[in-house]
């Protein structure tokens, strides 16, 4: 390893400094060793405190080694920000990661990526657009960014997979504390299929609270846009998309049913300003086609045949929230025998999905 990668590491371990003002008090300086190597007096001169540069010298070198340590094994990286490789959009960003650790495919950092966001605890109706708009972007050409996390996050990677298609996951905790644990098996299909899995965060950082709004700004910096697929109000999703507005960075948002909690984030959005979403081809008209020579197949639902009589008055009673089996009896006036034969029959055509307490309508691709 080089010399100065230590340094660039060492720097980026630096306590109670933010990425955006180191990067600041290294830019005064010709390179990262003769940042490392300037008398104290200089650095004083460029604002750094005598308490600051105490706890730098001091710095526990542990960290640094184990950050060494990890980047010896094949497919393992680390990109600081002088390398030519680390991606353009992250480094025009206002806070920049001074060093990123890749585990997997480093021009994949490079390539149009999309980032798709939304709740952890996403309904039927928001996973599904997830997966279906991941197939249908990398269809056309875009990577596919998100957080790894459960709900709208791991649809999105599914999607991108499914797809055949490259995605990539930023982690708010270090490689060797992967989270949630259990994502390690989609985290090792994202690396095996062209994609990357990164983080900022040294290889035994653990997940902490903080360290997801700082994934955040990286997801969004990473990408030419957002897509919330669902959210509510108060979430990292919409912290992420105002990083992207910050960015100058294209905010699409899809509007779900109006009593959804988990809708009224997007909703906000829009309000705000962001793109109303219904199809693939709306983010497309902003942001164009990158690709039309790969379709993504249909989802089972829009190829099976038109529905028509009993199949087609139950299925119309179904929303895109959980609808009871009670509700879809009494709204259509059939039987419960006859409701469940036919409620089997759409899921297995997957216009519908079977959730706790009743159905839900999926979305159906035409």
């Amino acid at each position: 390893m080089s010399s100065s990668l230590a340094h660039w590491l060492k720097a980026a371990h630096w306590p109670h400094f933010t990425p955006k003002r180191l990067l600041r008090l290294i830019r005064c300086f010709s390179s990262i060793t003769d940042f490392m190597q300037a008398d104290v007096d200089v650095w004083l001169h460029h604002g750094a405190s005598p308490e600051d540069i105490a706890v730098f010298k001091t710095q526990d070198t542990r960290r640094i080694n184990a950050c060494l340590a990890w980047a010896q094994h094949d497919n393992h990286h680390i990109m600081t920000i002088d390398d030519p490789a680390y991606p353009h959009l992250l480094k025009e960003t206002a806070d920049p990661p001074l060093v990123l650790y890749v585990h997997g495919n480093v021009e994949a950092l490079s390539l149009p990526q999309l980032a798709l966001v939304g709740a952890r605890a996403a309904s039927p109706y928001g996973l599904d657009n997830a997966l279906q708009f991941a197939r249908a972007l990398v269809a056309r050409g875009y990577a596919v960014t998100s957080g790894l996390a459960r709900g709208i996050d791991a649809a999105a990677h599914n999607g991108a997979l499914k797809g055949k298609g490259v995605t990539v996951a930023v982690m708010g905790s270090g490689m060797n504390e992967l989270y949630p644990k259990s994502h390690a098996k989609l985290a090792a299909e994202i690396v095996a299929n062209n994609g990357a899995v990164i983080t900022e965060f040294s290889v035994d950082a653990p997940p902490v609270s903080d360290h997801f709004p700082r994934r955040n700004r990286v997801i969004a910096g990473l990408s030419v846009g957002v897509l919330v697929v669902e959210a509510a109000v108060r979430s990292g999703s919409l912290i992420t998309a105002r990083l992207a507005m910050e960015a100058n960075r294209e905010v699409f948002a899809i509007p779900g049913p109006i009593h959804h909690p988990q809708a009224r984030g997007c909703h906000h959005l829009i309000r705000e300003g962001a793109t109303l979403v219904e199809t693939v081809d709306d983010i497309l008209a902003h942001l164009g086609a990158l690709t039309c020579a790969a379709q993504v197949d249909l989802p089972l639902s829009s190829k099976a045949p038109a529905l028509s009589g009993k199949d087609r008055l139950v299925f119309d009673q179904i929303d895109y929230v959980t609808t009871t089996i009670d509700a879809i009896i009494l709204r259509s006036g059939l039987t419960a025998s006859e409701v469940s034969s036919i409620l089997l029959s759409l899921a297995l055509q997957g216009r519908v999905q079977p959730v706790a307490g009743g159905v839900v309508r999926l979305v159906v691709h035409h």
